[in-house]
């Protein structure tokens, strides 16, 4: 996790962008779709700067080190399990 810590003015904007499911002070969760449409664009060469750009996020405001990080994390997840790999369970594994 990226040790910037999101203001509350950040929070809002981030919060309108319709790819954010949630957002905090330490953290933000992607939806399924934004997740998708990344991989799509990487495959396609996009650059992962571009991509966020592309669909509304600040990267000034993520911090480059958050938006790296997400890349690496989604390309691992999709190269193991594909599309499905992608998906936020966290909600179907409650304690």
């Amino acid at each position: 996790m990226s040790k910037k810590i999101f203001t509350e003015k950040e929070i809002k904007q981030l919060s309108t962008n319709k790819y954010v499911k949630s957002v905090s002070t330490k953290g933000i969760t992607y939806t399924d779709e934004f997740k998708h449409i990344f991989i799509t664009e990487k495959e396609k060469g996009n650059l992962t700067r571009n991509i966020f750009e592309q669909c509304g996020f600040d990267v000034e405001v993520l911090g480059m080190d958050r938006v790296y990080s997400a890349s690496k994390r989604w390309k691992k997840a999709y190269k193991m399990n594909g599309i499905i790999g992608l998906r936020d369970t966290r909600a179907e594994n409650s304690g």
